[in-house]
Order: C-alpha cells, then structure tokens, then sequence
C-alpha cells in the first residue's frame, strides 16, 4: 500500500506560478510511474501529467503543456512545477501512483492522494 500526500497548493493571481509535491510513503522511484490529475468543481476528475517509472517520458494535458512541468527525485517524492497559471487551472490536485504504466486515465492508477487545492484569481 502506496500513501501519498500533496503539499504546495494555495492561492495566487493568474500568471503566478506554484510548485506542487507529492511524497510517498515508501520508495516509488524505479517500482511505481506517477501521475497529476485535477478536479474543478462540478467537473469530473482529469489527467493533467504523467511521469514513468524511471522519471522520462512526460506526457501532459494540452490545456497544461508548455506551462506545467512534471519531475520525480529518485527516492519518493514527485513534483508539478506550475507556470502561467489561468483562473481555468483552479481546481483540487491529485496526485497517483501507478503498478503498470505511466497512463492518462484514472483508471491506470493504483493509489491516489487526497488533493490539494489550487486557486488562481484573475
């Protein structure tokens, strides 16, 4: 059992930046790919980034790509580096970790944290 905490969420002014983390319990790097999803109020929860196993291959969102970075250390914590921030990335952030494979869809993931709240004002 994988437990995962979110940290770095709050509030900030559109064009801001943030910094989330996510720690894991226990060592993910090289076991576990991991993944951000958000969920705005009313909406339903959705992929923002992924990262693998090993820390390549990042696949993002289109509405984050060129504004969000996704990055892991090499023990247990997993990061997205928030640039540009729009009133449209107000949302609770969740971070997961994944058995497989590094995949969009919630479904892919095995272990969710319980969220962070992110709200940009415009």
């Amino acid at each position: 059992q994988v437990k995962l905490v979110e940290s770095g969420g709050g509030l900030v002014q559109a064009g801001d930046s943030l910094r989330l983390s996510c720690a894991a319990s226990q060592r993910t790097f090289g076991t576990h790919a991991m993944g951000w999803f958000r969920q705005a109020p009313g909406k339903e929860r959705e992929f923002v980034a992924t990262i693998s196993r090993s820390g390549g291959s990042p696949v993002y969102a289109d509405s984050v790509k060129n504004r969000f970075t996704i990055s892991r250390d090499n023990a247990n914590t997993m990061y997205l580096q928030m640039d540009s921030l729009k009133p449209e990335d107000t949302a609770v952030y969740f971070c997961a970790a994944a058995r497989l494979r590094a995949g969009t869809s919630r479904e892919d993931y095995n272990y969710w944290g319980q969220g962070t709240q992110v709200t940009v004002s415009s």
